[in-house]
C-alpha cells in the first residue's frame, strides 16, 4: 500500500510540473502578473488548459473551477474556458452504488426503495445521480459519491500543498498570491463540498429563503436518506435550459421565469446573505408546469452584512453609470496594495461603467461587469473581496440562463427595479429581535446615563474649568527645536562679537604678539574660528538624526 501511494505522489508530482513546465511562460502567467506585461491571451490555449485539466481528474477540476472564480487573477479567455468546464465523467459500477447505499444507511437498496435504476441520470467527477422511487411512492434522484474519491482527493490536496509551500519560498508566483493559503482555503471548500449531509443544508436553507417565489423550484432532500455519501432528494422532472427546443421556449413565459430568477438572486445575494453560487445552465431546469428548478447546491457561499451593504451600493452605483461611486465602493472595501493608485483606479473604472453606458441590452452581463471590476481593480492596485468574484460569476452564469430565457432581459433595468424593494426587505430582516432588543439596551443606557453628563458639562462650563486638549502636535519635541534654534543664534552672535572685537584690537599696539599680531586679537580669532567650526559641526552631525517618535502616553 504504501508503494502505491508513493507512485501516486510521484504521479502527481509529474502532472503538476508537466502543467507549471507548459504553462509558466505562456499568457497564463503573464496575465497573473508573474512571467513579463499582461497580454491578451490565446483562446485556444485556454481551452487547451480547461482540457488538460479534465483529463487530469477530479481535483484539477476543482481547481480550474475555483480559478474561474478569479477574474482580478486570470485572463478573459482563461475564466471563460474555465467557467465552462464540465466534469462529466465515466459513470462507475452499479455495484459500487448498491455497496455504498448499503453500508451509508445501513439496509439493502431493494429494502430503502421501491425503485432504484441502475443506469445514472448523470455522472460527475465526485459522484453520480440515480433516479429511483421510495417506498411511500415518491420520485426522488439519489446522488451517491465515488468510491474512494475523498480519500483520492486528500492525497492530492497534500501534494499541492507541499508544491505550493516549495513555490512559496522559491518563487514569484508564491510570494505573489500566497499558493500555500490559497491550498488550505480549497482544501476547506472541497472537503465540504463531499459531504453531501452540507449540500442537503443548502437545499433546505435555500427553499426557505425563496418560499415567496413561486415560479422557483429547490429539491426537497429526504433527511433519514441522506448521509455523508449518500443524498436523497425530490427527482425535478424537466429539462436543461440549454436543452430547450424552440417550440418550448414560445410555450414559457420566458421574459417572466428570467425576471424571477434574477430576483430571487439579488434576494439571496443582498437580503438573505447565502446563495447558490453555481447556476451554470446545466444547474438549472424548466420544469414540466413551467417554473425553474435549482439543483447541485454543493457549492453555496455566505455573505456578511458589510459587504452585502457594499454591494447593493455598487450594484446600484453601477446601474446608474456613478463612476466615481464605483470606484469610492472599490477602494472601500478592497485591499490596498502597495502599488494602489486612486487616479488609475478611477481611470479604469470610469471607462468600465463608460462602456456598460454603451452597451446594448443584447450584449449588456451584470456578471462580466463584475469581473471586469475585480480585475480593473487589481491592476490599480486594489484586491477586491474574494466574494465579489465568486459573486461576479455566478452573476455570469446567470447571464447565460437570463439570455436562454429572454434574449432581450436587461439585468441593469431589474437592479434599479428592485432596489427599492431590496433595501426595504434589509431594513425588516436588520429589524429582528435580538437586534432591537440590543438596540433598546443601549438606548436605555444612554438615557439612564445623559441627565449626569449633562451636569457635569453645565458644571465646568459655569465654574470655566472647561478645557479642550489639542493633540495635534508634539509639544515637547516643539520646544527643543526652539531651544535648539535659540542656542545657535546666540552662539552665532557671541562669535560675531569675537571677530569685531578682535578686529579692533588689531590696532592696538603690545609687546605681546602671536605671529607678528597682536597676541589678545589673535587669541579672539582663533576662539571664534573654533566656535564657528563647532557650530558647523553641530549643525551638520546633530540636523541628520531622525527625531525621536513619541511615545503616548502609557505607551
Amino acid at each position: 500500500m504504501a508503494t502505491a501511494l508513493t507512485t501516486k505522489k510521484i504521479g502527481r508530482y509529474r502532472d503538476i510540473a508537466w502543467l507549471l513546465m507548459r504553462y509558466g511562460r505562456s499568457d497564463l502567467a503573464k496575465g497573473l502578473g508573474v512571467e513579463g506585461e499582461p497580454s491578451d491571451a490565446d483562446e485556444s490555449e485556454a481551452r487547451d488548459l480547461a482540457k488538460d485539466l479534465e483529463k487530469l481528474g477530479p481535483t484539477f477540476i476543482k481547481v480550474g473551477q475555483l480559478l474561474s472564480t478569479r477574474a482580478d487573477w486570470l485572463p478573459e479567455p482563461y475564466v471563460a474556458a474555465l467557467s465552462r468546464l464540465q466534469d462529466d465523467v465515466e459513470p462507475f459500477s452499479f455495484g459500487d452504488v448498491e455497496r455504498i447505499v448499503q453500508e451509508e444507511l445501513g439496509v439493502r437498496i431493494s429494502k430503502a426503495f421501491l425503485e432504484f435504476e441502475s443506469e445514472p441520470l448523470a455522472a460527475a467527477s465526485l459522484g453520480q445521480v440515480h433516479r429511483a422511487r421510495l417506498r411511500d411512492g415518491r420520485a426522488v434522484a439519489v446522488k451517491v459519491q465515488r468510491p474512494d474519491i475523498e480519500e483520492q482527493i486528500r492525497e492530492d490536496l497534500d501534494v499541492f500543498a507541499e508544491i505550493a509551500g516549495i513555490l512559496d519560498r522559491h518563487s514569484s508566483l508564491g510570494e505573489t498570491f500566497d499558493l500555500s493559503k490559497m491550498i488550505e482555503e480549497f482544501r476547506k471548500t472541497l472537503l465540504s463540498e463531499l459531504d453531501y449531509r452540507q449540500e442537503a443544508r443548502n437545499l433546505l436553507t435555500l427553499r426557505e429563503n425563496l418560499v415567496e417565489f413561486p415560479r422557483i423550484v429547490v429539491p426537497e432532500p429526504v433527511e433519514d436518506y441522506s448521509t455523508r455519501r449518500v443524498l436523497t432528494m425530490d427527482y425535478v422532472r424537466g429539462r436543461k435550459v440549454t436543452g430547450l427546443s424552440p417550440l418550448t421556449r414560445m410555450e414559457i413565459d420566458g421574459e417572466a421565469l428570467a425576471e424571477e430568477l434574477f430576483r430571487a438572486y439579488l434576494h439571496q445575494i443582498l437580503v438573505d446573505g447565502f446563495f447558490h453560487a453555481d447556476p451554470h445552465p446545466g444547474n438549472v431546469f424548466v420544469t414540466e408546469d413551467g417554473r425553474l428548478a435549482l439543483i447541485d447546491l454543493g457549492m453555496a457561499a455566505r455573505l456578511s452584512d458589510p459587504i452585502q451593504e457594499s454591494l447593493l451600493k455598487l450594484l446600484l452605483a453601477i446601474s446608474e453609470g456613478q463612476s466615481e461611486e464605483v470606484a469610492e465602493i472599490s477602494a472601500e472595501i478592497g485591499e490596498k496594495l502597495e502599488t494602489f493608485d486612486p487616479a488609475e483606479l478611477r481611470r479604469r473604472t470610469s471607462s468600465l461603467v463608460l462602456g456598460l453606458e454603451l452597451s446594448s441590452m443584447s450584449t449588456l452581463r451584470v456578471g462580466r461587469v463584475l469581473s471586469d471590476l475585480s480585475r480593473s481593480s487589481a491592476q490599480a492596485g486594489i484586491r477586491l473581496p474574494p466574494e465579489l468574484t465568486l459573486l461576479g460569476k455566478t452573476l455570469l452564469h446567470l447571464d447565460e440562463v437570463g439570455r436562454v430565457l429572454a434574449p432581450d432581459f436587461d439585468p441593469n433595468a431589474a437592479v434599479r427595479r428592485n432596489a427599492a424593494d431590496l433595501l426595504r426587505r434589509r431594513v425588516w430582516r436588520s429589524a429582528t429581535p435580538g437586534r432591537l432588543a440590543a438596540a433598546a439596551l443601549e438606548a436605555k443606557e444612554f438615557l439612564e446615563k445623559l441627565p449626569a453628563r449633562v451636569n457635569r458639562f453645565l458644571d465646568l462650563v459655569s465654574n470655566n474649568e472647561l478645557k479642550v486638549r489639542v493633540d495635534a502636535i508634539d509639544e515637547r519635541l516643539l520646544i527643543e527645536g526652539l531651544h535648539k534654534i535659540a542656542n545657535r543664534i546666540a552662539l552665532g552672535v557671541i562669535l560675531a562679537a569675537l571677530i569685531v572685537g578682535a578686529a579692533l584690537l588689531v590696532q592696538v599696539p603690545t609687546r605681546f604678539r602671536i605671529f607678528g599680531y597682536p597676541g589678545l586679537a589673535m587669541i579672539l580669532f582663533l576662539g571664534a574660528a573654533a566656535g564657528a567650526i563647532t557650530l558647523v559641526a553641530s549643525i551638520l552631525i546633530g540636523d541628520r538624526k531622525k527625531p525621536r517618535s513619541r511615545i503616548p502616553p502609557g505607551g
